[in-house]
């Protein structure tokens, strides 16, 4: 029998550890009540690749509401109106900071959404998702073509929201969108209002970030527009 409510994490080799051990450490200091499980694989030949492991995490969950979380997110406040989210539309989830799926190569090239599968709110109703995931991640061309910083080309091979954002494409129905502080990559997001939810990065976020959010958990709270400064 599933236990009510909970976050997981999965994770590859040793390499983790360290954000590993600071993520659960914010979360339990903000969710001192919600339990949660780490699923550990060995690291694969590619570190790309091991990714597809993330398709299995409705399978592996054993919670009836589960927080899903990267190794390098850090959670700054209190998570439950994604929860309450997932409850009501079966996931929740926040678009990735390139939103643009047709950059994969085996996906249309149209204007489909790509979703960042780092902070995943889900419940049993979004079943046809995940398996459709787990179907898709083996068979769908993912490689994205990137550009170095000094104009020369590259690929990464595979990545797992690919199929993510395929197969919630084939659902028929919208996930519920949470804004950027649900899931606030500051390699690309630079400005924001209001308390970010949850830092996903490996660098440490700046301490007034948590003296925000604890800020605006006054209702009076006024909401201010944010920027992160330059290094």
């Amino acid at each position: 029998m599933k236990k009510p409510r909970g976050a997981i994490y999965i994770v590859w080799g040793d390499a983790a550890e360290k954000p590993l051990e600071r993520s659960i450490r914010s979360l339990q200091a903000i969710h001192p009540e919600l339990p949660f499980e780490v699923f550990r694989f060995p690291a694969g030949p590619d570190k790309w690749r091991d990714l597809a492991h993330k398709a299995t995490m409705m399978d592996l969950s054993p919670f009836e509401e589960t927080l899903y979380l990267d190794a390098d997110t850090i959670v700054l406040d209190r998570l439950d109106f994604g929860f309450d989210r997932a409850r009501r539309h079966g996931l929740a989830c926040c678009i990735c900071e390139c939103p643009w799926a047709r950059r994969y190569g085996g996906l249309p090239k149209d204007d489909a959404v790509e979703f960042n599968t780092g902070v995943l709110f889900f419940t049993a109703s979004a079943a046809p998702v995940f398996s459709r995931w787990a179907a898709l991640v083996g068979e769908i061309d993912s490689s994205i073509r990137l550009l170095r910083s000094d104009g020369s080309l590259f690929t990464m091979s595979f990545n797992d929201q690919a199929s993510f954002a395929q197969a919630v494409e084939e659902w028929g129905r919208p996930p519920y969108v949470l804004p950027l502080n649900w899931n606030f990559r500051p390699q690309f997001q630079r400005t924001w209002f209001g308390p970010i939810k949850i830092w996903h990065a490996y660098d440490d976020p700046p301490a007034a970030l948590a003296d925000f959010a604890a800020s605006y958990r006054d209702p009076a709270a006024v909401i201010r527009f944010h920027y992160l400064q330059n290094e």
